[in-house]
């Protein structure tokens, strides 16, 4: 079986491997690996394909981008060449790691967007991030200023491309309009399909961007929820999986995503190989596109407007 290749994310953007692995449960928010399995974990994802690794500042309570730093180095300084780190910031997230953060909430000032790029440098043990995301839109934030912290940063040497996450189609006009951004990460499954008709994928297709997608899976809601769509939606991609060759319930829900024309980059967030591995078989499977509406169908609970 082949490895996973790359993609661009718009016609002259950066590259990312057509899965990106993502780590906000390798540390402190879920199994809490040690170097070693860290280290053993990135190593599983390159002899895949996949060589982009999705972080963010506030992973594991603010440490797991440190934690991922020293697997990182443990691989030796050859890796980084092989590799795209991709991190986000902009969350204020009350934790005992931050006692000056009173409050859930977000800050999108130039010199924080500065700031927050040049720990995640130092935690990761690196000299340039690759891709950085503002995690989340703020009612208080300027495009200008957002727009400043990536330039500083651009001709710092320090980050080498933009781009925003969980932003609506009209923030992300706004802030394009001040600086070039390369995706829009977003959630995305058959049990949430806003980004299907918020316009969203829309304005992604116009502009040939690719989205990266968090919780491809639909993770929780569809894996542990016991809700009547979620039992009717899991009956079908049950069928389906059988029907593509006893494949599992993981790779019929990420060949529904990649069947959509927009692109879309999932940000697989399993710290299990053999499901890392199974990301292989859903690039190469085929889905049927009446297949795809009878899964969007029982996600939905009735027929398609």
């Amino acid at each position: 079986m082949k490895t996973i290749d790359k993609v661009q994310l718009t016609p002259d953007g950066p590259s990312l491997s057509r899965i990106v692995a993502g780590v906000m449960t390798w540390g402190e928010w879920g199994v809490d690996y040690s170097t070693e399995q860290m280290a053993n974990l990135i190593g599983h994802c390159l002899d895949l394909g996949i060589t982009t690794f999705d972080h963010a500042d506030i992973y594991g309570h603010y440490s797991t981008e440190a934690a991922f730093g020293e697997a990182l180095a443990q691989l030796g300084t050859s890796v980084r060449a092989q590799i795209e780190l991709v991190t986000k910031c902009g969350i204020l997230l009350e934790t005992h790691r931050r006692p000056d953060i009173r409050v859930h909430s977000y800050e999108l000032s130039a010199d924080y967007i500065v700031a927050c790029a040049e720990r995640s440098l130092v935690n990761l043990r690196t000299d340039y991030i690759d891709l950085l995301l503002v995690h989340r839109p703020s009612p208080l934030m300027h495009p200008d200023e957002i727009a400043e912290a990536f330039s500083r940063l651009e001709k710092a040497g320090k980050a080498r491309a933009f781009g925003v996450s969980n932003f609506t189609p009209s923030q992300f006009s706004l802030l394009q309009d001040s600086v070039e951004l390369v995706t829009n990460q977003v959630e995305c499954h058959p049990l949430h399909t806003d980004c299907f008709y918020d316009g969203t994928f829309d304005q992604l297709l116009r502009a040939k961007i690719r989205p990266m997608i968090w919780s491809p899976l639909g993770g929780a809601k569809y894996f542990k929820s016991e809700g009547t769509s979620v039992l009717r939606l899991r009956d079908v991609v049950k069928t389906m999986a059988k029907k593509y060759g006893d494949v599992g319930e993981d790779v019929i829900l990420l060949a529904w995503l990649l069947k959509h024309p927009v692109q879309p980059i999932p940000v697989v967030g399993t710290t299990k190989t053999n499901r890392l591995d199974n990301t292989r078989l859903a690039l190469e499977l085929e889905m049927e596109t009446q297949d795809w509406f009878i899964i969007l169908e029982a996600a939905v609970g009735h027929e398609v407007a």
